[in-house]
């Protein structure tokens, strides 16, 4: 079982729209999607779609809240609600017919310091067995940067293996509390090292220095170039091809909760991580790939890493959920 925890929930919303025009009165295709959101509730919703019992402990509040728990029950997805009195935050994408993607990311209700630590304790009393728990997201107002720090250590003692994919003093703030795993992606890994990454070498050594400081493995992605995994075991990358971009939304989670249902180490789950991520951003909003949508037999996973491959990457482009 794979628990995931995300302080800042949304209800998703994704219309298709012929171009993006500013000022104008945009025409939506019919059929809009409405969806559960946040990073972690994501890595659920793929989980659950691998067959794998997954539990989101989320913050949950008004009719958006009581939505979004409804459609995740509706995928297979347990949710252990905290109720605050804040509402659940919606968010708008735009999807053109090329891939691109425009987005509106609500900031989320604030959590008060009696809300926020009741969302610590529910992690730690609902943590009984999962072999996983998945930390996911951006922090709502309301939390420090240290909240993070505390939800790891907290859900550490409970003898599950912890995952962390969160970005800038969050991200730092809890490497100390040992997470056995970080997700990145490329501009989140330079971020975290406070310099660029030009090639696939210097993202190789940034990972490195995560692992350093407290991180068990640094599973980074990095677009089209593929992704990479640095553990205290050396390196891999890998990819995967894509034959058609409709929404990069969630793509960077369904890689991790496939990374996470294939075992969470070493390069057999890299390469089931490359198949759920090829396979997200071919399907429609945030849409979470089922086992038919994988292509595991065109993934490509090497240790002979060609560490002068640019990372031709537009770097800030994937924001916090």
């Amino acid at each position: 079982m794979i628990l995931t925890v995300t302080p800042n929930p949304s209800l998703d919303r994704t219309y298709e729209i012929p171009s993006l025009g500013r000022g104008e009165v945009l025409r939506a295709a019919a059929g809009d999607r409405v969806e559960p959101g946040g990073k972690g509730v994501n890595v659920s919703r793929a989980v659950a779609a691998a067959g794998v019992p997954t539990t989101a402990v989320l913050p949950l509040g008004g009719t958006p809240g009581a939505l979004l728990a409804e459609l995740l029950g509706a995928q297979g997805v347990d949710v252990t609600a905290v109720s605050i009195a804040g509402q659940t935050r919606s968010n708008i994408s735009l999807a053109e017919p090329d891939g691109t993607l425009t987005k509106v990311n609500a900031a989320g209700p604030e959590l008060s310091a009696r809300e926020a630590a009741l969302l610590l304790d529910t992690v730690r009393t609902c943590a009984g067995g999962p072999e996983w728990i998945a930390c996911c997201g951006s922090l709502p107002p309301g939390p420090g940067p240290g909240w993070y720090a505390e939800l790891v250590a907290r859900a550490r003692q409970t003898g599950a293996r912890v995952a962390l994919d969160t970005s800038g003093p969050a991200l730092l703030a809890a490497l100390p509390a040992g997470p056995d795993l970080i997700k990145p992606n490329a501009a989140e890994l330079a971020e975290a090292v406070g310099r660029p990454l030009a090639t696939l070498g210097d993202a190789v050594k940034a990972a490195g220095e995560l692992v350093a400081r407290g991180a068990g493995a640094v599973l980074a992605s990095l677009g089209p170039q593929g992704q990479l995994l640095v553990d205290a075991e050396g390196a891999y990358h890998g990819t995967a091809p894509v034959t058609a971009v409709r929404s990069d939304v969630g793509a960077g989670d369904a890689a991790l909760a496939g990374f996470l249902v294939a075992g969470g180490h070493g390069p057999a789950a890299l390469a089931t991580a490359l198949a759920h991520g090829a396979a997200a951003v071919g399907l429609p909003g945030s849409a979470m790939p089922a086992p038919a949508d994988l292509r595991p037999e065109e993934v490509r996973i090497t240790r002979d890493l060609p560490l002068d491959l640019p990372l031709d990457l537009p770097l800030g482009r994937t924001p916090r959920r």
